[in-house]
């Protein structure tokens, strides 16, 4: 299998404080098993390679502003970050990208939204239809959380959908493998780093 650079991007999901931390919001259920899976290492490993071979990547927040912008308290989960959401306004430390993958952000490669989704509320979708985006691979935590919405959603959308193995995490193992497993059917098939970047033509943006 061969994808051209040029029609590929990353998506890299929540690599924010409030999730990946264990004093962010999810630290209680997320900043342990994150450390302990090494996944950080390996996503900030996986999006600078794929990034100097041409691919570009955006990050995804989950914030939250003044206004609520399009939040929706339609879910347990919506409800209880609606009741924090001091925590994740979007100048808050909580919100921030983490340090490991800081230096990859870029003024106009962070996408923040309200939603579950990483494309849901925003219009990152457009944005990367009119570049030629078709092929997306996807880091992030959690594995059954945001990776799988946004991997599903992106799919409907007509998009070519990788999820990155060994870049995404969950708050269990068992959790992670069987949202691996759904993913690899309703997706265009799940995939390591290692096989990403081997599918990678090199072709480079003009």
């Amino acid at each position: 299998m061969a994808i051209e650079t040029r029609r590929a991007a990353i998506l890299a999901l929540h690599w924010q404080v409030n999730v990946i931390r264990r004093d962010g919001y999810f630290g209680g259920m997320l900043g342990e098993p994150v450390e302990r899976s090494g996944v950080i290492a390996r996503a900030v490993r996986f999006h600078e390679d794929a990034t100097r071979a041409g691919v570009p990547l955006y990050f995804t927040r989950f914030t939250i502003p003044e206004d609520e912008g399009g939040l929706v308290r339609n879910t347990a989960f919506m409800r209880a970050v609606a009741d924090a959401q001091e925590s994740f306004r979007p100048d808050a430390p909580g919100a921030r990208i983490i340090d490991e993958m800081h230096h990859l952000v870029e003024a106009d490669n962070v996408v923040d939204n309200q939603k579950l989704s990483g494309l849901a509320g925003n219009d990152l979708a457009e944005r990367l239809r009119g570049d030629g985006v078709t092929t997306l691979f996807i880091t992030g935590v959690a594995t059954n959380l945001t990776v799988e919405q946004t991997a599903r959603h992106a799919t409907d959308l007509g998009f070519h959908v990788h999820p990155v193995t060994d870049c995404v995490t969950a708050a269990t193992e068992d959790a992670h493998k069987a949202s691996l497993a759904n993913l690899d059917l309703t997706t265009a098939g799940c995939l390591s780093a290692a096989e990403c970047l081997a599918a990678l033509t090199g072709e480079r943006r003009p």
